[in-house]
């Protein structure tokens, strides 16, 4: 042991009061659930790889946004500003309406790559504000504008620019002019681990009256319509509206739970909607839909006044209470919601039962605690505020990825079969991989997938404020339904087999000795890791080691994807690059 172990000992013992490390600790031995609930819920699930079924895989094409307001995902959802339990069973979201826009925004709006003259690039004013590492306390922010929402002319104009111009971003087409926009606060507080109580803000900041659509949105993840994993095979998810005035959800796996909601801003109840988060094929393949309500209902009854869309048994796998309400220039309302697995002490009268004000002033105050302990003596009160909204951003961005390439090759038994180009294309040689994790993004929009280098840098930050996490996440890119036969860490969704720069091995040796004094580190997270990055090392050397000097050659050239040539293919003038990465 050296000298400074009773110190360590000390600083252990005084975080283990803070009650956002007693969760972390918790959490860790399995003594508690803290995590299930969580800001997994991905950004962007449309024109990924794991969504195209197309012959060519033109994934932005065969996917795109327009389609994903009334056509159901086979690997995920998406949503704004959401959260999601870590199977990514029951989903929780906003939907808004201005009453100008085309469309009900329900998920962020962005350019594909072709469209982008920079590329792939998401056209929408949010932020992440608050995180603590379980999600007890979570907070975030939409720029809303009052105007309608210039969709084609973002597209129009970006594609119109070359590379060498700037992008043509929302902020440039005018709709923000004279504060005419609402900021969208939604709030998070756990008052259990399966107690999350939800909180909105919606503020007019401009300088007359607005009324904006809100809805709360509560919907179960398509198990139903593949039927080939276990997951599907199970009872397909139920959400009713009950006897108390609360939205009931049933889940087979996940077990009931129960959205509790309050009054307008006129103590008038919200109108509660429900249909099925099915494929409207008659919009996408023009025949019938086998259910009469889809996934689209909702964008048909808010934006189309269309009243046939949704079920009018209240039943259905998606739901949502629609609060048309009048913001005051210059003011705000609130909006408070409660989904709970044992339903809180509460009678119509007060559905979100007593203390709901209190669980986030205390959520609150834990999470000042935590980032208070965490933060440098020395830094001043602007560093605090960046740390803290630095490590927003990095929490909100854990994800639930799932993407199992055996059957995306083959194909789902109740679905048609995938094209045959693709048994010798993308990610062929991966059927092993098997991805069904809350996993750390390069970002929720931009890159919905784990890369692993990427992940490899996020664990160092990660290290300081979940040191379970950042462990847990290095160990699962090297078991053996993630790592290759050969060695290989599958690189990102668009090709696994792609080469990363040889980091895994350099971020598990810092994690390793930035979660621990020295004497107490965790020598049994170091022999899990150790011999799987002696097969990696192994394939290294294999590989990407012409000359035999043992030297990691290949990869990035420190470029990223705008290197001078393809990394993973010849050099284009022949001859061999001599280079560790």
């Amino acid at each position: 042991m050296s000298d400074l172990d009773p110190i360590q000992r000390k600083l252990a013992a005084f975080k283990a009061k803070i009650p956002e490390v007693k969760r972390l600790l918790e959490d860790a031995k399995r003594e508690r659930n803290w995590k299930r609930w969580g800001p997994y819920l991905a950004e962007r699930q449309w024109g990924t790889v794991r969504e195209d079924y197309s012959p060519g895989g033109d994934c932005w094409n065969s996917f795109p946004h327009d389609h994903a307001r009334s056509r159901a995902y086979r690997w995920g959802e998406d949503g704004l500003l959401g959260i999601t339990d870590r199977g990514c069973r029951l989903c929780f979201g906003l939907a808004l309406w201005n009453g100008k826009d085309p469309i009900l925004k329900e998920r962020l709006f962005g350019l594909t790559g072709p469209e982008g003259n920079h590329g792939e690039d998401v056209k929408e004013c949010y932020f992440y504000l608050d995180s603590t590492p379980t999600h007890s306390y979570m907070k975030a922010l939409y720029k809303y504008p009052q105007a309608e929402y210039p969709y084609a002319r973002l597209v129009e104009e970006n594609r119109r620019r070359d590379k060498g111009q700037p992008e043509y971003e929302l902020v440039d087409t005018g709709v923000f002019d004279g504060d005419r926009y609402f900021d969208v606060f939604v709030e998070y507080a756990k008052a259990g681990e399966n107690d999350v109580l939800v909180r909105i803000t919606v503020a007019n900041r401009g300088p007359e009256a607005s009324t904006i659509h809100v809805l709360p949105t509560l919907w179960a993840r398509n198990i139903w319509s593949a039927g080939s994993a276990a997951e599907e095979r199970v009872r397909k998810p139920r959400l009713e509206l009950g006897g108390d005035g609360a939205i009931h959800a049933e889940h087979a796996s996940l077990g009931t739970y129960r959205l509790s909601f309050g009054t307008a801003q006129d103590g008038a109840p919200p109108v509660v909607l429900f249909t099925e988060n099915d494929t409207n094929t008659r919009r996408h393949y023009g025949i019938e839909p086998q259910a009469p309500y889809v996934k689209d209902a909702f964008h048909e009854y808010v934006v189309h006044r269309n009243g046939a869309a949704v079920n009018p048994g209240l039943v259905g796998t998606k739901a949502a209470p629609l609060y048309v309400v009048d913001v005051p220039a210059r003011g705000e309302i609130v909006l408070q919601l409660r989904l709970t697995e044992q339903a809180p002490a509460a009678t119509l009268a007060d559905p979100l039962g007593p203390g709901f004000d209190a669980v986030f002033a205390e959520r609150l105050h834990e999470a000042d605690q935590f980032y208070d302990a965490l933060s440098p003596k020395t830094s001043t009160i602007d560093e605090r505020r960046v740390l803290r909204q630095a490590y927003a951003g990095l929490l909100w961005s854990k994800q639930f990825y799932h993407y199992i390439v055996k059957d995306w090759l083959d194909g789902d038994p109740e679905q048609p079969p995938p094209p045959a180009e693709r048994k010798r294309g993308r990610n062929a040689d991966w059927r092993h991989l098997y991805n069904r994790d809350v996993l750390s993004m390069p970002d929720a929009w931009e890159y919905p997938w784990y890369a692993a280098w990427d992940l490899a840098f996020h664990m160092i930050p990660f290290a300081k404020v979940d040191p379970q996490f950042a462990k847990e996440q290095l160990v699962l890119l090297l078991r053996e339904w993630y790592m290759h036969p050969n060695g290989q860490i599958p690189a990102y969704e668009f090709a696994f087999s792609d080469v990363n720069p040889p980091v895994h091995a350099w971020a598990a040796w810092r994690v390793y000795k930035m979660t621990g004094a020295r004497g107490l580190r965790d020598r049994a997270f170091l022999s899990r890791v150790f011999q799987k990055l002696i097969i990696n090392f192994t394939w290294w050397v294999n590989r990407k080691d012409s000359e035999g000097n043992h030297l990691f050659s290949g990869g990035f050239l420190g470029l990223d994807n705008i290197g001078v040539f393809d990394r993973s293919k010849p050099l284009p003038t022949g001859g061999v690059l001599e280079q560790a990465d």
